[in-house]
Parts: structure tokens; C-alpha cells; sequence
């Protein structure tokens, strides 16, 4: 059985995907349809672990006059909804899908704000639920306003609690928690290729290039480092060895939004059901990953789906 999982997200989303036969810059766009989901990356790691069965409690800090959405998902779902409502509206997120050249194109707007009683009031909510070993996740981007070391703050205050951090940032944000002092530093981390770039401030152009990045963040004491790269899958490197798994050729793809998020998910799904095949940690994930693809929004296929990908990936060692 799965213990429970929290995440945190303290800028959350309602991410609207408008998808398009063609995106034509400069000209007018007819859409063939379009979706409103409750997101941000915590959000859709929380909705994907809810998908699989895994008990969640979903965390952050949310904006109270558009919560609404947020509020469906977690009823839906049999999520815990554990957010601190803020004054104003939770920010919107556009995703344009162009079909023909099967990618998406973002676009972030500004989001909420938040004060030192929120935070406060979250660290209060936060430090109930740590246990020893409990998994927390830690996702995405700080709100405007919010010191670019909170992801720092709340690593070192739930390592010393006993939780496995689970940290998904980039960034000064992500720079600041890994000077963290080891015992401090999050358990796991999961930079893309492009993040891990911009922290070390080199490019990574191999695979066995990104594999030696990931020992060198593992000698500063992250025990776990997992570097997702797109059309060309993952890495996951661990004490225990390196392994690299690619990804799943696709037959159409519905939205790319989400798949690191969910990628993450299966992660967090196979450890907190206490797998320890790193291999088979990271084949759960891809395939979390591969199943988001073929849907819009912050959801899985069902678990027959993700069981049949699962196994079609074949993670590769690499030491």
C-alpha cells in the first residue's frame, strides 16, 4: 500500500489549452477546441498520484476568487485539499498546441502574491504532516514577491523533520536550495536538461555529459537525481548505479503540459509504494510521462494503459 504523499505549490495555475491545426504567428488563429484545467506543477503531480490511488494531500498558497476549479479537482479526485486561500485570483496559464508541428508554446501570466501570514500559516499546515520518510514535493515556480530561498526554507525545515524532499524548481530558487548544507539539501530532484544547464552554467550536449552532472550533485549529498530530456526520456541516477530509459514513440500527442509533472508522479508513486528498483522507479515514471501525453489536463489513462507502457520501456544501465 502507498503512504500518503504531499505537495506543495505555491503559484498554481488554471492552465488553458487552446489546441490549433496550425499555429500561424502574426495572423488570426481558429482554434478546434479548448480546455480549462486547475493546474500548476504540484497540482498535476497531486492529480496523477490521485489517478494511480495514492493517498495526496495537496498544499500552497491559493488565490480565493477563482478557487472553484481547484476545489472540483480535489473533490473529484479524493484530494486533500490543504491550500491557504490569499486575497485576489489564482493566474492564468495559456498552452497553444500547434497539431501539425505536434509541440506547445506557453504562455505564463503574472500570479498571486503572498504575505508572511500565509506562509506562516503553511509552515504550521506543513510541519503536521511530516513524518519520517513521508514524501514531499516541492513544484514549480515562487509567486511574485516571495523570497527566492522559500524552497530552501521549507527543504531545510522538512529534512529536519524527517521528510524525503522532492524538489521540481528552477532557477535562483533551485540554486538556493541545493547551497543548502547536505543534511539539508532535498532528497530528490528533478531538473530538465535546459535547468541543469543553467545551475551548473555549461552545456550538457551527451548523454554520458548529463550522467556525470547528476554523480556530481549526488556527491553533494542529493541522494536521488533524476534529469528529464524531452523526445530523448530520462535519466535517473541514484548510489546504486545510472540508468537512462528513452521515450515512448507516440501516435499523436494531445498535450505536452504536465508530463515532467507527471513524470515526477510516477516517481513519487513507485517509492512511496516502497519500490526499490531504481530501473523499475524510473519505467513507473515514463510511463506516468508517456499516458499524460495522450491526455489534456492534469490527468492519467487508466491503469491498464500506464501497466502496458510501463512495459514497453526498457531503462538502460549505464555503469
Amino acid at each position: 500500500m502507498s503512504a500518503t504523499v504531499v505537495t506543495l505549490t505555491l503559484n498554481p495555475a488554471l492552465d488553458q489549452t487552446v489546441s490549433l491545426p496550425a499555429l500561424h504567428c502574426g495572423a488570426v488563429n481558429i482554434a478546434s477546441d479548448v480546455h480549462v484545467n486547475a493546474g500548476g506543477k504540484g497540482v498535476n503531480v497531486a492529480s496523477c498520484l490521485a489517478d494511480w490511488g495514492v493517498p495526496v494531500v495537496a498544499a500552497g498558497l491559493l488565490g480565493r476568487d477563482n478557487a472553484a476549479a481547484f476545489e472540483q479537482l480535489f473533490a473529484d479526485k479524493g484530494i486533500r485539499d490543504a491550500f491557504v486561500r490569499v486575497p485576489g485570483n489564482t493566474r492564468t496559464n495559456i498552452k497553444l498546441v500547434d497539431r501539425s508541428r505536434q509541440c506547445t508554446t506557453d504562455i505564463n501570466l503574472p500570479g498571486i502574491s503572498a504575505d508572511e501570514a500565509a506562509l506562516e500559516k503553511l509552515q504550521l499546515l506543513l510541519d503536521e504532516q511530516a513524518e519520517n520518510g513521508r514524501y514531499f514535493v516541492l513544484a514549480g515556480s515562487l509567486p511574485a514577491g516571495l523570497d527566492q530561498g522559500c524552497w530552501a526554507h521549507f527543504c531545510r525545515q522538512l529534512t529536519a523533520l524527517g521528510a524525503r524532499v522532492v524538489l521540481d524548481s528552477s532557477g535562483n530558487a533551485l540554486q538556493q536550495a541545493l547551497a543548502l548544507p547536505a543534511a539539508a539539501l532535498p532528497w530528490l530532484i528533478k531538473p530538465n536538461r535546459e535547468e541543469l544547464e543553467q545551475y551548473l552554467g555549461r552545456k550538457l550536449p551527451q548523454r554520458d555529459d548529463i550522467a556525470a552532472a547528476a554523480r556530481q550533485l549526488q556527491a553533494q549529498g542529493i541522494a536521488v537525481v533524476v534529469v528529464s530530456l524531452g523526445a530523448d526520456g530520462a535519466l535517473l541516477c541514484s548510489a546504486d548505479g545510472c540508468w537512462h530509459a528513452r521515450a515512448l514513440p507516440l501516435p499523436q500527442l494531445h498535450s505536452s503540459v504536465g508530463a515532467g509533472d507527471a513524470l515526477v508522479a510516477g516517481l513519487v508513486a513507485a517509492l512511496s509504494a516502497h519500490e526499490q528498483d531504481w530501473a523499475e522507479v524510473l519505467r513507473l515514471g515514463m510511463a506516468f510521462a508517456a499516458g499524460k501525453l495522450e491526455q489534456i489536463g492534469p490527468h492519467l489513462p487508466d491503469a491498464a494503459n500506464i501497466r502496458a507502457l510501463a512495459a514497453a520501456i526498457q531503462p538502460q544501465r549505464l555503469d
